[in-house]
């Protein structure tokens, strides 16, 4: 069950492609628990999921996930991702080791 969506998107001058993201609630996997999720790059979808010990863990660990796949994408690297407003972040929490990495508001939240 999709719990959580976000629009994000290239705009590289042309015509803006779409990136949705979405988040599926925490299940239970064998003793753990995982939350999946897909970023819909324009060439090829990315799913995975975050792990953790309960559902609170799970989720958590899912959306750092999703901040550290932006921020090492190629898309973020030619500054094309835009969410909001371009060159702004993307609102999704980061790990301590990856916080030099953040833009603009996504500093305020986590830097």
């Amino acid at each position: 069950m999709v719990i959580a969506e976000r629009s994000l998107s290239m705009e590289d001058g042309h015509e803006p492609k779409a990136c949705k993201i979405t988040m599926h609630a925490p299940e239970d996997a064998d003793g753990m628990w995982i939350c999946r999720y897909t970023i819909g790059w324009p060439t090829t979808p990315e799913e995975s999921f975050g792990a953790g010990v309960d559902a609170f863990q799970a989720l958590h660990l899912t959306l750092q996930k999703i901040g550290i796949a932006l921020y090492a994408s190629a898309y973020h690297k030619a500054s094309i991702l835009v969410f909001d407003r371009p060159g702004r972040g993307y609102g999704f929490p980061m790990p301590k080791n990856g916080r030099n990495l953040l833009i603009v508001d996504d500093t305020i939240f986590d830097g």
